[in-house]
């Protein structure tokens, strides 16, 4: 998977297997009862989560969500998502919605100064800093995603081993 080539900031990938659906959710179970020091894997029904966890862990670590669906009695559809630690991922949604909060509320204030004929450029101020903020953010991802591109590879391998198993 080229990480560098892909605009989102959560890469997915789909993969078919040749593999019953419980047949495959069972190799993720027995992989995380093996107790595996670097990697945790949760298995609930046909979702499958496997993060990294011990000393390699850091605010930038992925996590791997695979979605495994029934094609056929002996094909798997697996749909993965990698994302980012979902506290951090709260985080950058929170500052989202006050970013865009702030950007409403001075995008009515800037309307209604221009409408009452005062100035409005302290509010069209604030809108553009918002913007740039908003940049901000998207390249803050962005660098966040790259530290974390090589524990993301090696998610991807643990993976492969695990089909292969």
């Amino acid at each position: 998977m080229d990480t560098n080539n892909e605009l989102r900031l959560r890469l997915r990938f789909y993969k078919d297997v040749m593999i019953n659906t419980s047949i495959l959710s069972q190799k993720f179970a027995d992989f995380a009862k093996s107790n595996p020091t670097d990697y945790a894997v949760k298995t609930r029904g046909t979702h499958i989560w496997i993060n990294i966890k011990g000393d390699k862990k850091s605010y930038y670590s992925p996590h791997l969500h695979l979605e495994l669906e029934a094609k056929s009695e002996n094909e798997t559809h697996i749909r993965g998502l990698f994302g980012p630690d979902p506290t951090l991922w709260t985080f950058f949604m929170f500052l989202h919605f006050i970013i865009a909060g702030v950007f409403l509320i001075f995008s009515g204030i800037a309307y209604s100064n221009s409408v009452l004929n005062k100035s409005y450029t302290l509010d069209l101020v604030v809108l553009v800093l918002m913007v740039i903020f908003w940049f901000l953010l998207y390249f803050i991802a962005k660098q966040i995603r790259s530290n974390g591109n090589n524990q993301t590879h090696e998610l991807e391998k643990v993976f492969l081993e695990i089909l292969e198993s």
